[in-house]
């Protein structure tokens, strides 16, 4: 059934791991009748987690559709992962949401998960509610809760359903209506007289009106001359507030017993703002001009690509909202990023796994399109008449990188294709082959990250990997200026091979290799010298201590001789090398290991422990810089190898608020104590090296 956009509700569930968000989706599901059954996460039944790792892990890692039809309106509810490891899904749900419905739990109260879920909510201007879930769950105390989300998000947070327990038992008290309800073991909802509440409910009363009447002019004479409000006012007045973000309405529940499950429906449907007024955004036309881009059906199509899932088996299928227009199978589209035209394959109806075909999806609506080769996550399709693009996602940069090892040999040739796929669903998958090290790269938000993408690529791709540490690509130098003869004479039958040169070493500041001739009277043809420095460029790449490339070396070819009928450009190139072995031994060789630039985003409470660490890690603090909401930016840099397990601290010790850039900036010289073990280990690489060719 097609919905009109005034009758769509686009809501994300978001919050914190454990906080019930998939089984919210699933009292939803099950109370209209979406499902025959109330599934359950511990079972591994649910809709929203369907992918065998969620259900063998009993989590949501991906973002997942699940469409409730509730009184003659649609809520397309984007259910998406709480760890902080597969935030991709927040990353790509809050496109397509107008709306964010944050799920805290009663016991566990206000987590970072909930906070950072407001944060996203408030930095991309969507409307905001939150459900404290679990009320009956032992040592659950919903006051407490409330009165830290409006210690946490002040005056914005405004009740509209509380429970308040009597002899009884637990009833739930609408604000706004002022009906009260208690729920039968089945979900089903039975009116009961609003209990007499004492201070705690006239005070939330109290505050809801004054949330209320901060939304409009005459509400607010109306409170301060103490007229009560009418309930269509309070309505409107919290439906208002919703829209411009003043007002956070919160609800409450126990999703388990399907009790307050049903006003949350209510909620989203009288409270939210509908996509007809919500959904419309800000685009780029061609010339980079913005164009504002309505949520009618009537103009020109465009729809956003919000996901992508790139299945071996089933094959690709692109998740899109229809921001304007009317997508239907035969629509002509273009593509706004490769200015392409776009064959569509079927368009389909999702919910969990299930697809149900369809003929069009309407403006404001959300459905997915198969086979659509070129087409990737973030990208715009129209109409061509109106070719707009809206601003592309960004997601979280991969900050733990691990270097894969194939279990069965024969498998290397499999892995990119199989990552290929994998990073189309998850643009927080990184994956690089680093030449030096002769390492295949794997990178990604957190070890749970990297263990579902191996897990992945064994279900989905049948390719069996192990992850280690990755090698560190170090440099070599030198301190002092060493000269050295390099001699190459060689008799065979016929024409023999003889080269001879005396190259100066030393230390420079101005680049990895610089060559020089200062060759007087003739002892070395000028048309020996190219070959002289390429026998260098060859040397270089191979080190005296480890075998590591040499950079800051500048050869002066000073003296040699040569032969009229021997010398060749061979002979010259294998001389400068033999001075290249001689000199650099004797030239005080060092190694330089690589540094990077920390931005170390903190809360303000924790920058002394961040600090203490970058130290222990042998790195150097730059400064500090205060961002907003009380957080810290601490540079710094530090030697790559010492960052291996810094996402893993760092999520630690401020409990998953922090987060991180780390750059490559420069080479510096090894501390002398630790040159032993890193050339131990570049000698054992070398060893399998040679065993493995």
């Amino acid at each position: 059934m097609n919905y009109a956009n005034d009758h769509i509700r686009n809501v994300m569930l978001a919050g914190h791991s454990g906080s019930g968000k998939t089984t919210l989706a699933e009292a939803m599901l099950y109370l209209t009748k979406g499902t025959d059954r109330f599934g359950r996460v511990e079972d591994g039944n649910t809709v929203c987690d369907f992918d065998p790792e969620e259900i063998k892990r009993h989590t949501s890692l991906s973002m997942a559709l699940a469409p409730v039809e509730y009184d003659g309106v649609k809520i397309n509810l984007i259910d998406t992962p709480g760890l902080f490891d597969f935030e991709v899904g927040q990353q790509e749900g809050i496109g397509a949401a107008e709306s964010v419905l944050i799920t805290v739990s009663a016991r566990s109260g206000l987590t970072v998960g909930a906070q950072k879920a407001y944060k996203l909510a408030l930095k991309n201007g969507k409307s905001r509610m939150i459900y404290i879930g679990k009320v009956d769950a032992e040592h659950a105390d919903f006051y407490k809760v409330f009165e830290d989300l409006k210690s946490a998000f002040g005056p914005s947070i405004c009740p509209v359903v509380v429970p308040i327990e009597q002899a009884g038992g637990r009833v739930f008290l609408n604000l706004i209506t002022m009906k009260a309800y208690s729920y039968a073991a089945d979900g089903a909802a039975r009116e009961v007289p609003v209990p007499s509440y004492g201070h705690r409910t006239e005070g939330l009363l109290e505050a809801m009106r004054e949330a209320v009447a901060e939304t409009d002019d005459t509400l607010m004479e109306k409170f301060f001359e103490g007229e009560p409000f009418t309930q269509e006012e309070l309505t409107e007045g919290v439906k208002n507030g919703v829209k411009t973000g003043a007002i956070t309405p919160v609800f409450c529940g126990a999703t388990t017993l399907l009790a307050g499950v049903d006003q949350v429906l209510w909620g989203v449907k009288k409270l939210l703002p509908s996509a007809a007024r919500a959904a419309g955004a800000e685009a780029t036309d061609r010339d980079g001009n913005p164009v504002e881009v309505d949520c009618v059906p009537d103009a020109p199509l465009c729809a956003y690509v919000f996901k992508t899932v790139a299945d071996p088996f089933v094959g690709k299928l692109s998740y899109v909202k229809v921001v304007a227009g009317e997508l239907k199978a035969d629509s002509s589209v273009v593509n706004s990023r490769t200015g392409e035209p776009e064959r569509l394959g079927k368009l389909v109806a999702l919910k969990g796994k299930k697809q149900t075909d369809i003929t069009s999806i309407g403006a404001g609506d959300i459905g997915a399109i198969t086979k659509m080769a070129n087409t990737k996550t973030g990208d715009t399709l129209c109409a061509p008449s109106r070719v707009v693009a809206f601003p592309a996602p960004v997601f979280s940069t991969p900050t733990l990188s691990m270097a894969i090892k194939v279990k069965q040999k024969g498998d290397e040739s499999k892995i990119s294709g199989a990552l290929q796929r994998l990073m189309e669903e998850d643009p927080t998958i990184g994956y690089a082959i680093n030449t030096e090290t002769v390492q295949q790269i794997l990178s990604g938000l957190g070890e749970q990250h990297l263990d579902v993408v191996c897990a992945k690529l064994k279900s989905k791709f049948g390719v069996e990997v192990s992850l280690t540490e990755p090698r560190i690509a170090y440099r070599e130098s030198i301190r002092k200026k060493c000269k050295a003869q390099g001699r190459h004479k060689k008799q065979t039958g016929g024409h023999g091979q003889f080269g001879d040169v005396w190259i100066e070493f030393e230390p420079t500041t101005e680049g990895d290799f610089i060559f020089e001739e200062k060759v007087f009277g003739g002892s070395v043809p000028k048309n020996f010298f190219p070959a002289v420095e390429k026998g260098l460029q060859e040397a270089v790449h191979h080190g005296v201590l480890a075998g590591y490339p040499v950079v800051g070396l500048k050869a002066t070819l000073l003296d040699g001789s040569y032969h009229p009928v021997d010398s060749s450009e061979m002979a010259f190139k294998m001389a400068a090398k033999l001075a290249y072995k001689a000199a650099l031994p004797e030239a005080g060789p060092i190694l330089l290991e690589p540094i990077g630039a920390l931005k170390a985003h903190v809360p303000g409470d924790v920058t002394g422990d961040i600090m203490g660490e970058v130290t222990k890690r042998r790195g150097r603090v730059l400064g500090m810089n205060p961002e907003e909401d009380n957080t810290q930016v601490v540079d710094a840099e530090v030697p790559v190898s010492e960052m291996h397990d810094f996402t893993n601290y760092l999520r630690q010790v401020t409990q998953g608020r922090g987060s991180f850039t780390f750059d490559f900036v420069r080479y510096e010289p090894l501390p002398s104590m630790l040159e032993g073990k890193v050339i131990e280990e570049a000698k054992k690489f070398m060893d399998v090296k040679a065993d493995e060719e």
